[in-house]
């Protein structure tokens, strides 16, 4: 009687009458809690529609911790008290995906400092010219001939990666040569400091192969048939293409031109893109990587479907890593600046994620498959650089079509 007095539980399934005898209905399946009586029930629905989160959740996390002890309980059959592994991949990819563009920085482009050239002439050093930024640290060097040996030898160096470029990616070649100019730039810096007269500020640099580096602002950032793309004058036509695949090429070409500006002034635009297109790129590498099991641990008989569920857990794992680091990132942000002591914490905790990420893996495979410690290395070394070989590709194309769709 308390159970039909109780109007947040009906005597009926409101869905087909059938009489209640539990919090659930065994005719239908449909809950004996309304939503739409009970504020508590209806947030209870909402994260069980969307989320599926219960109680089952930190037992499920707590289980995967521990290298393959979810996978072979699940795969022993005992899933009732568990997130399935499909569903838990899913909440974790979208919730680490999402905290990641919060978390990452690619870091504030600094105002470039302004260095003599010729004729009394300044030079702006481009973004990320600065040897904290990854340049040449011209300033450790104490003599004018030791700056302008560095200076010859880096720009040697960039001469040969920008010929194993080919000439119609525009773009990276034309980075190289801004980064020509910006070493050149900084050395002059340095000269300058050490010796104000020395006769080489009173010249120009050398410029590479005798030749003037081309001026970036000028015609198209892309190159085709060796003059600059135009969607009209000179766009690009593959003879095995149909003509709709040609004009939609072009069109990615013209809005990757678009964007690279947009990105240079504002790199979050690149990141946001990037890594909000992750996820998708994982729904399709977790089968792949289920497929390679399939394949490397053949002789063990199981189903496909069983390797697919030691690649969703394998790759909720990858996650769950990836969140704690991307936290870690946050808190390094909030708190390192005013304790210097919290960078040197977090950055070890950050080093320690990244060794365990391939040990639990390994340990993870050994678990499941309980194979020979030495066969189940040799398998994890095969099948970890196939999969790390196609993780590269998808990488590669997820910058090209985050440049064209940002």
């Amino acid at each position: 009687m308390s159970e039909v007095s109780d109007p947040h539980h009906p005597a009926q399934c409101e869905n087909c009458a059938t009489p209640l005898q539990g919090g659930f209905c065994h005719r239908c399946g449909q809950t004996a809690h309304s939503p739409l009586r009970s504020f508590g029930h209806a947030i209870e629905d909402f994260f069980e529609s969307f989320w599926h989160l219960d109680g089952r959740v930190f037992g499920t996390l707590r289980e995967l911790l521990w290298p393959g002890r979810l996978a072979n309980a699940y795969l022993a059959g005992h899933r009732a008290p568990y997130v399935a592994p499909l569903r838990l991949f899913v909440i974790l990819s979208v919730l680490t995906f999402f905290v990641a563009k919060y978390a990452l920085q690619f870091g504030d482009i600094p105002n470039p400092p302004t260095v003599p050239a010729v004729s009394g002439q300044t030079v702006a050093a481009g973004p990320g010219d600065s040897a904290a930024a990854g340049g040449v640290d011209f300033q450790r060097l104490r003599t004018v001939e030791e700056v302008t040996r560095l200076r010859d030898e880096t720009v040697d160096g960039l001469l040969a990666a920008r010929a194993a470029i080919p000439a119609a990616l525009a773009f990276p070649r034309q980075k190289i040569e801004e980064n020509i100019r910006a070493t050149q730039a900084r050395a002059r810096l340095r000269i300058a400091e050490l010796q104000p007269g020395h006769p080489a500020l009173s010249q120009p640099d050398p410029l590479p192969e005798g030749q003037p580096l081309p001026d970036p602002a000028a015609g198209s950032l892309f190159s085709h048939r060796g003059k600059p793309w135009h969607p009209v004058d000179n766009p690009v036509r593959l003879g095995w293409l149909p003509e709709f695949g040609n004009r939609w090429l072009n069109k990615k070409i013209a809005r990757a031109e678009d964007n690279i500006p947009r990105m240079q002034k504002d790199p979050e635009l690149f990141k946001h893109a990037f890594l909000g297109a992750i996820p998708s790129a994982l729904f399709v590498l977790v089968p792949v990587f289920a497929l390679l099991l399939k394949l490397g641990y053949l002789e063990t008989g199981r189903l496909y479907l069983e390797h697919l569920a030691v690649a969703l857990y394998s790759h909720a794992f990858l996650c769950v890593a990836l969140l704690a680091f991307c936290l870690l990132a946050m808190l390094d942000g909030w708190i390192g600046p005013n304790a210097g002591w919290f960078g040197y914490l977090t950055g070890t905790l950050e080093i320690l994620i990244v060794l365990w990420m391939p040990v639990y893996l390994l340990l993870m495979q050994q678990r499941v498959y309980r194979q020979h410690p030495l066969l189940t290395l040799v398998k994890y070394l095969v099948l970890g650089s196939l999969y790390f070989f196609l993780v590269t590709m998808a990488a590669m194309f997820l910058m090209v079509t985050s440049i064209v769709n940002a």
